[in-house]
């Protein structure tokens, strides 16, 4: 099973980018779990400056804006 964590302070932007991956995962058929991460600690040990950020199988992929679609499957189908 993949193993996605989005970072961030819970505020639309990470909410969205949580909706998004979950759904994209499901239309796919990829076996994932999304997790939120809200730690400020977690989230800085990481690397993550701007959230959302978004951690696959424990790489930093992504931070700063909300994923594009095309990103996203990128990340489900590595």
């Amino acid at each position: 099973m993949m193993e996605i964590k989005v970072l961030g302070s819970g505020c639309a932007k990470c909410e969205k980018t949580v909706e998004s991956i979950s759904r994209i995962a499901r239309e796919l058929g990829v076996d994932a779990s999304v997790v939120k991460v809200t730690d400020l600690q977690q989230i800085v040990a990481l690397g993550v400056m701007s959230t959302p950020g978004v951690v696959v199988d424990g790489t930093l992929v992504h931070s700063g804006s909300i994923p594009h679609r095309d990103e996203i499957e990128r990340w489900l189908s590595g």
